[in-house]
Formats: structure tokens, sequence, C-alpha cells
């Protein structure tokens, strides 16, 4: 059954840039504002805590429900054993503070709320949605949740028998796992390459005393931010965070790894291919060098790779789906993360038509070059990416979710409030000149997952081959 949450979510839109505010807002709050033109966010108001815990507030009463989420700078990239930040995100519901889990289901479920928890590669996220008369339950729930997991080993041995089911079950569908292959193939031993989900044959090297260490270690009120969205008074609110979050001790340096460097050198095409020799098709991902979140030209980027394959009449859909057949979709894309990223072309084709979808791929790809874009093209993808943008962040929940990502990567509002002028002002020039700067021609990264025997010899066609087999290996670095 759905949760009253869930109902009134899909029931009731959040028009953006209506957000209320409080016409007077505690002193000791920074308050942002946009007065860009276009869509922008709304205003929102930021503190931190004497314990260093950083507080995000922005009120809107459009719905009545309220969205917080917990940020915590800990995710993949922390890992010691594959899985750990993961492993420790999906523990932290098996019992906090005085209940247990079935205690906290229990309370949850009655007033039809919903938390989660779960980890990324750079950071781990405690969220939770619930009507707004249910903060004074739900939020010392998060805060325990936070603050002082029991981390139950009975739980915790179905969690990770779970875990194993579902990482081996996950090797029957190439398209869910050959994300994983290809960025352990471009990122080798640096963190970037740590598998989110865990590796199957790892799982069992995860404990209850590793989940504390690294509870420890990094969920510290330093290392944390607080992010409220939706139906509340800022004034009640800042107060209620204070007395739950306020006494939360710091216990230890946080130890993060550094990011910017020891990126593995991409020098020659190299080949990762995945044996699964039940196989009747071969998915794969060209790839390459991408950009870090933060980087200035990543609005040009998107508008580009609009045209490129990021909408369903981009050109590699057009060649490889809608002209030859060869597909059911095709897509490209940049994917960034804090100091560093990739750009990668995926798609999947019958095992027969292996060498002629990824030729199609490779030379529509290189129509970037060869050909170029035209103003009636670049128009286009602009107003298309302008027409997107808005509802990507149009209800409070999303707002939160960019408000964490601010905190947990370290950029500002001005990717919401300054997009549109930047769509705006890229020219054919300017297009052109990304084109030639950004996306990579050579040195590519291919991963092939499908039928070894009937695909190894067109893999040695596109570069140095490296062979695993999907039953038996972890992923390839």
């Amino acid at each position: 059954m759905k949760s009253i949450v869930a109902i009134l979510a899909s029931a009731l839109v959040v028009m953006s840039g209506c957000a209320s505010q409080d016409t007077n807002p505690p002193s000791n709050l920074q308050s942002t504002a946009s007065t860009s033109k276009g869509f922008s966010l709304p205003a929102y108001q930021q503190t931190r805590l004497d314990n260093g815990l950083t507080v995000y507030l922005m009120p809107d009463a459009e719905v009545p429900l309220v969205n917080v989420k917990a940020v915590i700078r800990a995710g993949a990239v922390n890992d010691t054993n594959p899985g750990l930040a993961d492993m420790t995100a999906a523990s932290l519901s098996f019992g906090a503070g005085e209940r247990s889990k079935q205690d906290i289901e229990q309370a949850v479920d009655f007033v039809g709320a919903s938390i989660d928890a779960y980890a990324g590669l750079e950071g781990t996220v405690v969220e939770s949605s619930f009507l707004k008369q249910n903060d004074a339950l739900i939020l010392p729930i998060i805060a325990d949740m936070v603050i002082d997991p029991s981390f139950d080993a009975q739980e915790f041995e179905k969690a990770k028998n779970r875990k194993k089911a579902a990482l081996q079950q996950a090797k029957e569908s190439p398209r869910a796992v050959i994300n994983q292959y290809f960025m352990a193939s471009m990122y080798g031993q640096h963190p970037y390459g740590n598998a989110i989900a865990g590796e199957v044959n790892r799982i069992d090297d995860i404990n209850v005393s590793l989940l504390r260490a690294f509870h420890q270690g990094f969920y510290q009120p330093q290392n944390s931010a607080i992010v409220v969205t939706g139906d509340f008074d800022s004034n009640t609110m800042l107060a209620q965070i204070t007395q739950l979050f306020g006494s939360w001790k710091n216990e230890a340096d946080i130890n993060q790894p550094e990011l910017s460097g020891g990126l593995k050198t991409l020098n020659s095409n190299q080949v990762l291919l995945v044996d699964k020799p039940d196989a009747r098709e071969t998915t794969f991902l060209i790839g390459g060098v991408g950009v870090a979140k933060d980087n200035p030209d990543s609005v040009g980027l998107s508008v580009i790779n609009t045209v490129l394959g990021g909408r369903f009449t981009s050109w590699l859909n057009d060649e490889l789906r809608v002209n030859s057949g060869l597909t059911y979709g095709a897509r490209s894309a940049f994917v960034s993360n804090g100091e560093s990223g990739v750009f990668r072309i995926s798609t999947f084709t019958a095992t027969a038509t292996t060498k002629e979808a990824i030729d199609l791929a490779l030379s529509t790809y290189q129509r970037l070059w060869s050909k170029g874009l035209d103003q009636a093209t670049l128009d286009s993808a602009k107003a298309y990416v302008k027409g997107q943008f808005p509802p990507r962040y149009e209800t409070a929940a999303q707002r939160g979710a960019f408000l964490a990502n601010m905190y947990l990567y370290g950029y500002d509002e001005g990717y919401i409030n300054d997009f549109e002028a930047k769509v705006n002002a890229l020219t054919l020039e300017n297009a052109n000149q990304l084109i030639a700067k950004y996306f990579p021609k050579d040195n590519y990264q291919f991963v092939l997952i499908g039928k070894a025997d009937d695909i190894r010899d067109l893999a040695k066609s596109y570069g140095e081959v490296t062979e695993v087999s999907i039953a038996t290996s972890g992923f390839a670095r």
C-alpha cells in the first residue's frame, strides 16, 4: 500500500519559484536568494552549529510535507573493503538509540512516512519524507540512525546474505553491472574505481566491527550536513535540529582520500571483454576522460551531448535504433564526480551485429568533428535542455537533493541560477571549441559484455583485450 507521503507527493506538484519564506529568519542564519532572471533556486538559509554540523533550511508551504536529508561525506571512495560504505548505510536502520529495527519500521509505517539510507561514490545520505505534523516522531529517529546506530549483528548477517544474492543476480543483467566494469577499467586502483555495491566474493569480509569503525571515522558533525525542505517554520526547525544534533561529538580526524591525483593515464585503446557464455546480445560502453562536477563548461557540454546522445532524437539513437534497427536505444553522457569524470557511449545489440553496432556508434560519434553542429541543431538542443531543466527542481524534495549535492561537492546555487543564461550564451563557435576540448578523440576504453567465443576476435580490432568471466571474477582493475 502506498504511504500517505507517496500519495501526496504524486498528487500535488510544487511549482518552481513559489517557496514561502519566514518573515523573520533566525539571526544566526545566512539567507541566500537569487536575483537572476529565469528559473532560479528559491531562497534558503544556511548555518553551522557549534560542533561543525552544517544546516540548510528551505521552507515551502505548498505541500504539507517535510523532506530531510542527512548527508555524510563518506562513500565508496572511503571503502577499505568493497561495499563497506554501502553496508554501513544499509545497517543504520537495524536499530538505533533505544529503538529496534522493528520499532523503527512500525513507527515510520504507522504515519505513512519513509526513511531510507544509502551510499554513493562520495557520500552517504539518510533521507526521510513525512507529513509536517509528524516531525517530533521522525526527526529523533533520523538523529538516532545517524548518531547512534546499534548495528545489530543478526540483522546484519541477514543483510549480507541478501546483498550477496542481489549482487549475484545483477550479473544476469549486463546493463546492471557494465557501468562498474567501465569505472574500474577507467580508474584502475584509484578510489573512483571502487564498486559502490561491493563485490559478491568480498561481502563476507565485512563484519560489524568494520561497520562501527567506518561509522566512527566518518559519521561526524564536522563531516555532515542536515538539509530540510518543505512545510516548516525555520526558527522551530532549527531549534529541533540543534536539540537533536547539537550534542553530537567529533570523535577523530577525518581521513579523506586524495581524489584529485593518482588518476589512471589512458594512452591507448583498451578493451575489457567480460565473458557471459549464455548471452545472446552484446552490451557495450565506449568512453574516455570526462569532466569534474565543478567544470565551468558543464552546461555547454550538456547542450552538445543532447545532440549526440542525450535525447530520443539524438544522432546516436537515430542511427542505431531508428535507421538501422540495431538496438532499442543508444545514449551518451558525461558522468561527473567531485574531482574527475568520464564520458561514455552506451548501448546493446544482438551478438551477430556487435561489430556493426560498435562501428556505427564510433562513426556517429566522429560526426562531432567531421561535420560539427549547425545553428539549427544547436538552437534545437538549447531549447530542449532549457525545457527539461526546471522540472528537475520543481519539488521541495528535488531542491533538497540539490542542496545536499552543494554540500557534498562544494559548488553553489549558481549551477541552477545561471543555467539558462549559460545556455543562451552558447554560440556555435563556442560549441565547436568545447567539442575539440572535451570530447575524447582517442585512447578509448571499451567494455563488452557478451559471449566471448563469438566476439573475441572482433574485440581485438578495437584495442588491447583483457578478458574476464562475469561468473567468477570481481570488477577488473
